[in-house]
């Protein structure tokens, strides 16, 4: 075991936790719209660059991500009334709607691209200097990041079990069909899925940002593990998906002293591979 082990489990636990941002509102998006959307990992950079752009103007942090994940928010709104719900009025096939999903992503990168240029930025934050703990060095972005992510999940926890939204999120999770009947407004909740899951990934996005930079592909790279870390913990499970998350996470850093940073990402995808042989349909059971 290489010696910066335990900082390596601590980097691990902070990518981990914007992972789990991210996979939490894909799972929630997959369980009750059925869609496997894959911009998802570009409305994470899209909620970064959003951060950026009000950060550059003047805004501290905490304000910038308030009004990075509403524009996100908004923009996945828009996308809903233009491409989803037609599609689901005329029972698309998933395949259909996985396929709008990858020319979402493209669209939505390579716009970012235009009108921001595929150079890296940073936000306009003091620079300061990283916790000493047990010989432990601790970024606050980390901190931040994890602190976030527990408040995240507390919230989210809240919202589907004590909210009488939330209970219909739950309701169209387990048959759209029999929550109609009851009287569940199923637009409503696809509305509240895409604010929760786009709020969410914003967020993610604006952290992730925070610790490393914004560039138009952050999100891209992210696709694989957000996936991994649903499938990992069952899908349509936001627990399971925080879980699997942490794993990857984890995983994925404490790799590198043997097998380098270039082949990190592929670590989530065969952590993925080993543990449905043993579990198919992932850690936990699938159900919000």
């Amino acid at each position: 075991m290489p010696p910066d082990f335990p900082q390596l489990v601590l980097n691990g636990v902070a990518v981990g936790s914007i992972i789990a941002l991210c996979a939490m509102g894909l799972t929630l998006t997959y369980g009750i719209l059925r869609l496997a959307n894959f911009a998802h990992g570009d409305f994470l950079t899209l909620g970064a660059y959003l951060t950026l752009l009000a950060n550059q103007a003047g805004l501290n942090m905490f304000l910038a991500t308030v009004l990075g994940a509403v524009g996100t928010i908004g923009v996945a709104l828009g996308a809903n009334q233009v491409f989803w719900a037609p599609l689901r009025e005329r029972r698309a096939t998933s395949t259909s709607l996985m396929i709008l999903s990858i020319g979402l992503a493209l669209f939505l990168r390579y716009t970012l691209v235009l009108i921001w240029g595929g150079a890296d930025h940073q936000y306009r934050v003091p620079v300061l200097p990283a916790l000493a703990l047990g010989g432990l060095e601790i970024p606050l972005a980390n901190l931040v990041i994890i602190g976030v992510t527990l408040g995240a999940v507390v919230l989210l926890h809240y919202l589907l079990h004590n909210t009488r939204i939330g209970k219909a999120m739950r309701a169209v999770a387990d048959n759209t069909d029999l929550a109609r009947i009851a009287g569940v407004n199923v637009e409503l909740v696809v509305t509240w899925t895409w604010i929760v899951a786009a709020g969410m990934v914003a967020v993610g996005g604006s952290l992730y940002g925070l610790a490393e930079v914004v560039r138009p592909n952050m999100g891209w790279f992210l696709v694989l593990p957000m996936f991994a870390a649903v499938i990992l913990g069952g899908i349509g499970n936001p627990y399971g998906a925080l879980v699997g998350a942490l794993v990857i996470g984890v995983v994925q850093e404490a790799s590198t002293p043997w097998l380098g940073t270039d082949y990190k990402q592929g670590v989530a995808l065969v952590v993925m591979i080993l543990v449905l042989l043993v579990r198919p349909k992932g850690l936990f059971r699938s159900t919000i």
